[in-house]
């Protein structure tokens, strides 16, 4: 019998569908990816996500065996693997190729030729954590290959100084009572620039430009999450995702719309336009309609002067929020935990403070066992 598919042996799917959500005038780049579970045998829940072993663009790693004057045929051995194997191969399937670390400059420091020894020794020296910090920050390897050429490691000394190239999951915008052979992905692609140079997100363009569509070559698993819907269809669910953080919400949403589910159910959704990053539009209107979605309210921050946001119609609807925390709503948050997260979480805690009428102690205590009691659900980033 073979080996069940997960991370350590993950099944080599089809995506099947791609499309864009955001407008072509959006300053994002939002798409839809539908992926093909057929044949693997696995299955999911709503609130899993799924994990996406990507590889590296292929013009970035020639670009960096340029920059370090490898072939790419060189034989290396990545730590903990078996058996050697090309440098180019390497690079492509293998390694991150950003993220060098001030350990990598102190190689390159010690195979520099005179001029670029003195300029990464000043580097190493940098007395302002802060600078020191930054400037690392700004570059990826090829970026220190370049900007010091006479500094030449190994190749064995290069993959030895590199993180693995590791699986991004996603959540899971999709339900399996609508889709259970398939799952669906919402995804930012990220594409910017640092120091001069064009970047991308591996796992996001890889998704975007280098998976043939069709074909079974996109490496995948199903990782199980703590986060999903009541197990009591009556519950009522308060669910915020800005964005892509929206994918788990429309997994939520399109299982009550197949099981006829018809509890209360408020979905708090913000982006940048409404015109441009109103992301599953269509979706939420049908969904509303036929009683699946309760109620929709929406923060759309660049469509007037001041910018508006999830945690600012949250406290605009302060009383009634209260009302269906009281009567024991689950309240879920899903998306950037840098900021959104945290900004949802002070106003929940806002929330209830004044519409309950609590202590700063008592507040935070209520909070805390909302969470214990499973109530309180995060699926950030």
């Amino acid at each position: 019998m073979p080996a069940p598919y997960d991370k350590t042996n993950p099944f080599a799917a089809r995506l099947v569908a791609r499309r864009r959500l955001s407008s072509p005038a959006s300053q994002k780049e939002t798409v839809h990816f539908s992926v093909s579970l057929d044949g693997s045998g696995l299955t999911y829940k709503c609130g899993d996500s799924l994990g996406v072993f990507p590889t590296n663009a292929p013009e970035a790693v020639e670009a960096m065996l340029r920059a370090g004057g490898f072939t790419g045929a060189e034989q290396v051995l990545i730590p903990k693997d078996p058996a050697p194997l090309a440098l180019r191969e390497a690079l492509a399937r293998r390694l991150a190729l950003n993220g060098p670390t001030y350990k990598f400059v102190q190689l390159l420091h010690d195979r520099a030729g005179e001029s670029d020894r003195a300029r990464l020794a000043e580097r190493l020296a940098e007395p302002d954590p802060e600078r020191k910090k930054a400037w690392i920050e700004q570059r990826e390897f090829i970026d220190l290959l370049e900007e010091f050429p006479t500094a030449r490691p190994s190749a064995q000394e290069l993959v030895e100084s590199q993180r693995r190239l590791m699986p991004r999951l996603y959540s899971i915008a999709s339900a399996p009572a609508l889709h259970p052979g398939e799952i669906h992905l919402t995804v930012a692609v990220v594409r910017y620039e640092t120091n001069g140079r064009r970047r991308e997100g591996v796992c996001s363009t890889y998704l975007a430009d280098r998976v043939r569509l069709g074909e079974a070559d996109l490496p995948v698993f199903v990782a199980e999450s703590h986060f999903g819907p009541p197990a009591d269809d009556a519950t009522p669910i308060i669910m915020v995702g800005p964005g892509t953080g929206v994918a788990p919400f429309r997994s939520f949403v399109q299982d009550r719309a197949a099981r006829g589910v018809r509890s209360p159910a408020w979905l708090f959704f913000g982006d940048q336009r409404k015109d441009h990053d109103f992301l599953y539009a269509e979706e939420w209107a049908e969904h509303l309609r036929t009683g699946a979605l309760t109620r929709l309210d929406t923060a759309f921050s660049r469509d007037q002067e001041r910018k508006v946001y999830v945690q600012d119609r949250m406290r605009e609807n302060a009383a009634e929020l209260w009302r269906w925390l009281s009567s024991g709503a689950f309240f879920y948050v899903c998306g950037d935990a840098k900021r959104m997260a945290k900004d949802v979480d002070a106003a929940l805690h806002a929330i209830v403070a004044e519409q309950g009428g609590m202590t700063p102690e008592a507040t935070a205590q209520w909070v805390k066992q909302l969470k214990k009691d499973g109530r309180y659900q995060r699926d950030v980033y």
